[in-house]
């Protein structure tokens, strides 16, 4: 039986690799899978999935006006999908998450989505919050801190290096804008 999975974490603890690995076993076995990650990460390249250790994939590409469900069935009519897999899923909006859980009830496929908890101020992310409330399989990732413990908090830095503690809870950027900490180095930065 399907289910709608959420693996989490902060920055850096693998979550794009995970979900390339994940395809990769899918389509091994002769299975077809759908790539989405956000539009709104151009990091790499748009509408490409790439880990920090250099695997990447073409996928689809989603923002706040896609409609997941029908985007899923179309290409499931077309080719029977074995799973649907999500990056950056911290940027769907409520109502995909909805779709994405209508995917795996309705379509009987699989959805593994994989994204961040919390912003740089420590708050949940719409669609994170809506995976942490619905999806019947939740695993959080781990990293680690630079004092060895696990991060849990990310910090937006400045171009100086500072935290910073106001601004869009979206502000796309990679190790050059953000460190992943623990929550005791967060506030000791935090509160500089």
């Amino acid at each position: 039986m399907a289910q709608l999975y959420f693996y989490y974490s902060a920055m850096d603890a693998g979550k794009s690799t995970v979900l390339l690995q994940s395809a990769h076993n899918y389509k091994e076995r002769g299975m077809a899978v759908a790539l989405y990650t956000a539009a709104i990460d151009d990091r790499v390249a748009v509408g490409q999935i790439s880990s920090r250790i250099g695997l990447q994939s073409d996928a689809h590409l989603y923002d706040d006006q896609t409609d997941l469900f029908r985007s899923v069935q179309r290409q499931h009519d077309d080719q029977t999908l074995a799973c649907v897999l999500v990056d950056e899923a911290q940027f769907l909006t409520e109502a995909q998450v909805w779709q994405l859980s209508d995917i795996v009830d309705e379509l009987n496929i699989p959805v593994l989505c994989f994204g961040l908890r919390t912003d740089f101020q420590g708050k949940l992310f719409p669609g994170s919050e809506v995976l942490l409330a619905i999806a019947e399989k939740l695993t959080e990732l781990k990293t680690v801190c630079h004092c060895g413990r696990k991060a849990t908090m990310v910090i937006r830095l400045d171009a100086n290096g500072r935290a910073v503690t106001q601004g869009s809870q979206v502000e796309i950027g990679g190790n050059d804008r953000y460190e992943s900490v623990c929550r005791q180095h967060y506030k000791a930065a935090t509160r500089a």
